[in-house]
């Protein structure tokens, strides 16, 4: 029997084929490292795996025969779309509605998050990386978390050597004056602890004893009725925030202990849904920073990862 295909157009798509699945296990093999980049970045699992679509298609169309590391070829895409996400994405927020928090990930199964230690994972330092130019979070994240060499880091933002040392360094400065050196695992639970239990009975002596005198209190609900428009900033302002909160806000509500962005978090339901990610940021001075993640768009793909 005579074939009906030549067998050079045969040996042509079996060429092809065969390339295709080591791209695809090239990409499979980085992608906890990818996204792990392009989160810390855009601190938005939703937009980071956009990012990670977009790698893919270039990946696929990429001339792959003349790329001897497909792991850091991967990288350096995702970092530089991821940056001009976040380009964009300042835009978007500067109308949010009320205040902006990361969108929260369940980080039970990676601790690192696909990095080499859990640098700018936290909710908190997501949130002052948001304060920081694209580039500046990303010489920082790739340094950071990833231990990039700072040649490659410059390689990948097509900068200067000196000059990615520099973004690394304003970053560093920007978070270490901004957030004080945070408590042990084991305190910080203990501090939202106290504070979760002080916040359900509105007990203002206890709230104003484990609240830092800078302490704010963020509620990112989008818009969502209920959910405060504007950070409340100071010990005695967030404890009588919180006391005239608890009796709406908690005889209806359950509670579930988590884990989310390498932290202690409480889930907060009523009536079986999702209401709330409550999270802090402590140091032995107290809680810092209290955040209500509300916002359904970013609470419900966290909340089905619990389930995954």
């Amino acid at each position: 029997m005579v074939s009906a295909e030549p067998e050079g157009a045969t040996m042509d798509a079996r060429d092809a084929s065969e390339s295709l699945d080591r791209a695809t296990d090239d990409f499979l093999a980085a992608r906890p490292q990818l996204f792990g980049i392009a989160y810390r970045v855009l601190g938005s699992a939703a937009e980071a795996e956009d990012v990670l679509q977009e790698t893919w298609v270039r990946w696929q169309n990429t001339d792959r025969s003349g790329v001897k590391e497909p792991a850091a070829f991967l990288t350096t895409i995702t970092a530089r779309l991821a940056i001009n996400v976040a380009q964009s994405a300042r835009v978007r927020r500067e109308s949010y509605v009320g205040p902006w928090l990361p969108e929260p990930v369940d980080t039970r199964h990676d601790p690192q998050l696909g990095a080499e230690r859990a640098e700018a994972l936290e909710m908190a330092v997501l949130l002052l990386l948001e304060k920081l130019n694209p580039v500046e979070r990303a010489a920082y994240v790739l340094r950071e978390a990833f231990d990039y060499p700072y040649k490659q880091v410059a390689e990948i933002l097509e900068t200067s050597e000196p000059n990615t040392r520099q973004l690394v360094s304003r970053a560093r400065k920007h978070l270490s004056a901004e957030r004080k050196e945070p408590v042990s695992p084991a305190d910080h639970r203990r501090l939202l602890e106290v504070f979760l239990a002080a916040a359900q009975t509105g007990d203002m002596r206890v709230l104003e004893k484990v609240l830092a005198a800078d302490v704010v209190s963020y509620a990112d609900g989008g818009g969502i009725r209920g959910a405060s428009r504007i950070p409340v900033v100071g010990r005695l302002r967030v404890s009588k925030y919180l006391a005239a909160f608890a009796p709406r806000f908690w005889p209806p509500a359950g509670t579930r202990w988590v884990e989310a962005n390498g932290s202690p978090a409480v889930l907060v339901t009523a009536g079986g849904n999702p209401v709330a990610l409550l999270s802090v940021d402590a140091s032995e001075d107290g809680i810092h920073r209290i955040m209500w993640v509300m916002n359904p768009e970013k609470l419900s793909p966290y909340v089905t990862s619990l389930s995954a």
